[in-house]
């Protein structure tokens, strides 16, 4: 069995991004923003509602804030000020969720946030502490990093996400967006998504293997083709006899 999870909700007043509406037909867990990358209350609102309509499990997708560089530029930010801002994160699309008749069932960082938490120790603690507070919450993220040791610490429940539609570095974590070939094309994403559901691996940008033991397997919502792409993957690991099914 394996989760497909997508960032989504992440439209901003007359911007549009992505089709959530789609994706949500086809994924089984969906990552929403909260506010701080990308995301408001009409857009969390209705993208909560979309996801309970069709099943779809909800994860609070947390940032930096960061909205003019949509949560992927570094930043300082005082350990205690982080922990508040993701629970305030949280807190926010946990009342959309609720109001549309379901809960946020784990939260995951966004962009910066995010490989912040898997490499430094301090905003991996600062991401897990936020989340044990609220209480009841799952964490998804990278396997074997800061953010995983800090969930194991704080007594909560750690998910390994694999990434379909992402180039992997040989250390295991993710080619920055910024080199070339980062981001896969179709084709390699389906392979890739199959390679981590079947064997719990893939192969780096050397070419040499690299472990994901994912649980839930990862298709951006804002990828060229992001659809279609997630449609051919949940189809073929079906041919596979691989469940798609949430973790949470």
């Amino acid at each position: 069995m394996i989760d497909l999870n997508s960032d989504l909700g992440e439209a901003f007043g007359a911007w549009s991004m992505g089709d959530d509406a789609a994706l949500l037909e086809i994924v089984t867990s969906a990552n929403i923003a909260c506010g701080f990358h990308a995301g408001d209350p009409v857009v969390m609102r209705r993208t909560c509602e979309l996801a309970v309509a069709r099943g779809v499990r909800i994860g609070a997708h947390i940032s930096y804030r960061d909205l003019a560089g949509f949560g992927r530029r570094a930043m300082s930010v005082p350990p205690r000020e982080l922990l508040d801002e993701c629970l305030y994160q949280i807190g926010a699309l946990d009342a959309f969720a609720r109001a549309a008749g379901e809960r946020v069932r784990y939260v995951k960082p966004h962009g910066a946030l995010y490989h912040a938490a898997a490499a430094d120790p301090a905003v991996a603690e600062a991401v897990a502490a936020a989340t044990a507070r609220y209480g009841g919450l799952d964490l998804l993220g990278l396997p074997g990093t800061e953010l995983s040791h800090a969930a194991a610490a704080a007594g909560i429940a750690f998910h390994a996400e694999g990434f379909a539609d992402r180039a992997y570095a040989p250390a295991g974590t993710l080619v920055s967006r910024e080199a070339p070939g980062s981001v896969l094309d179709e084709e390699s994403a389906l392979a890739q998504a199959v390679s981590i559901a079947v064997d719990g691996a893939t192969r780096d940008v050397d070419g040499a293997p690299v472990a994901v033991p994912a649980r839930s397997l990862c298709v951006h919502g804002d990828s060229p083709g992001a659809v279609a792409m997630a449609r051919a993957i949940r189809d073929t690991l079906a041919d596979k006899g691989i469940e798609v099914t949430a973790f949470s």
